[in-house]
């Protein structure tokens, strides 16, 4: 059951002033503390009846982002825990207003729709820097502050070139906000820059002619209509729109990457520089592509299936392979788990550039409902999540190079093949309880897991029953 927050309340040193807002992922709060004389905002992680699970990955992703982003465009990470079940986070507190209530008041002159697009690329390009993407680059996450600066903010989303992406690992589905999210990342590809340049661009289309250039989809086929259908050109909208902003805009919008600007800090020179933009043909436009051109578009789109892994680092190779172990928390053997972690180190100290993904499996009901609180009112998900937390903190590895998940599922077995046929994973690490007469007439989930996995399992039994087995499919 989420906790009930007030006034006055403390969470782990901090005291809670007054709430915020209440988001869709999130509940914000001010805070202060003794130790620091910023103002401070605390977010916490919605985890009541009905919250998705992204919710709650997503929450972790912004956990694990922002300690490793420092300067002026995005807040200062203060601390992070959890508080009865219930993660926090807390960040400075950025002064200023989104760019959110402008699209009320939009269209806006196209000085002022530079201007913003120029602040709002540079913070983009600093991000960039720090090997950090975005990926839900949108006006209620630019912040205007009092020096005029723009900030980013809710990195929810975010992918961290040197950290794992928790996101693509255990969804299979386009994660962002409809309108702004980038035809790449319809395709399942969450590694590139400029799919920041896309959501901006939308942005700057929105804000210069009060619509949006591919309106609100709300089913896949919606999201892939950009794979192939171009958006009205702005001056078509709103013919006082100049040339060369058109020429900038659309050329954000492109479907292939290549064609947009090739950083955040090119599209920023653009946007400050008019004069010095070259025009091509996207100044021009007047009137969306025909259909026969529309049609071949949508006729190549259709070899363009999802690929997370198409643009897997090159960094994955033998000497840096994805490690994975399965954990049962529900059944946990003391025995069991001290061999578990006796060869789980054993093995992670072999590859000192390994990654280690610690997952559990929630089992689910396979028709029906089920409600995602215990019998307590405490979040099952996220009290998994945490015992998950203390097993892996036992292992006294960098935490830089393990991540944890809750996968949820009717068929155990099934949820950890899956995870590691969709993850790339080389080698599976997993506990074999004792056999009893059930086991033997339907089968453990070692077995089909050993069986159907795609890479090297090894099968862990307790350390009076000996050692490990493995097996390479």
């Amino acid at each position: 059951m989420p906790v009930a927050l007030r006034p006055g309340m403390m969470i782990d040193g901090f005291e809670l002033i007054a709430p915020l807002h209440e988001g869709g992922m999130a509940t914000l709060w001010r805070v202060s503390h003794p130790q620091h004389g910023m103002p401070l905002l605390m977010k916490l992680a919605r985890i009541g009846y009905g919250e998705a699970a992204t919710q709650i990955v997503g929450f972790e992703v912004e956990r694990m982002i922002l300690p490793q982003l420092t300067g002026p465009y995005v807040p200062k990470f203060i601390a992070a825990g959890d508080y009865e079940d219930q993660p926090w986070l807390v960040m400075e507190h950025l002064s200023g207003e989104t760019l959110r209530p402008l699209l009320e008041r939009a269209p806006l002159p196209p000085t002022q729709v530079a201007e913003l697009g120029a602040l709002a690329a540079a913070a983009i390009h600093h991000l960039h820097q720090q090997d950090t993407i975005h990926l839900d680059i949108k006006p209620s996450n630019l912040l205007r502050r009092p020096d005029g600066e723009i900030a980013l903010i809710d990195f929810g989303l975010s992918h961290h070139a040197h950290l794992p992406d928790l996101l693509a690992e255990q969804f299979r589905v386009p994660i962002g906000t409809a309108p702004y999210i980038a035809p790449e990342q319809v395709l399942g590809q969450r590694d590139d820059p400029r799919s920041d340049l896309f959501a901006l661009g939308v942005t700057l289309y929105h804000l210069a002619t009060g619509e949006r250039p591919f309106g609100n989809p709300g089913s896949p086929a919606g999201l892939r209509r950009r794979l192939y259908r171009d958006p009205v050109p702005p001056r078509a909208i709103r013919p006082e729109i100049p040339r060369w902003l058109q020429e900038v805009v659309l050329r954000c919008l492109e479907v292939d990457p290549d064609a947009r600007h090739a950083t955040a800090a090119q599209l920023a020179h653009d946007l400050q520089h008019p004069d010095q933009v070259m025009l091509t043909d996207r100044a021009e436009r007047s009137h969306r592509d025909g259909r026969f051109t529309v049609l071949q578009r949508w006729w190549r789109s259709l070899g363009r299936d999802r690929n997370p892994q198409a643009s897997k680092p090159a960094t994955h190779l033998d000497e840096a392979p994805l490690l994975m172990v399965a954990i049962d928390l529900k059944h946990e053997d003391r025995a069991l788990c001290e061999a578990l972690r006796g060869n789980l180190k054993r093995i992670v100290s072999t590859f000192p550039k390994s990654r280690l993904a610690c997952v559990t499996v929630m089992r689910t009901a396979r028709i029906g409902m089920d409600s995602n609180l215990d019998a307590e009112g405490r979040n099952r998900h996220v009290k998994r999540l945490i015992a998950l937390r203390d097993w892996v903190r036992r292992l006294d590895l960098d935490e830089h190079r393990i991540t944890v998940h809750v996968l949820e599922h009717s068929d155990p077995a099934h949820a950890l093949i899956d995870y590691a046929r969709d993850n790339g994973v080389d080698h599976l690490i997993m506990g074999a309880r004792g056999v009893t007469g059930v086991r033997r007439i339907l089968g453990s989930v070692s077995a089909r897991v050993v069986a159907e996995a795609p890479c090297t399992v090894t099968v862990v039994r307790a350390a009076e029953a000996q050692a490990a087995d493995t097996e390479t499919p």
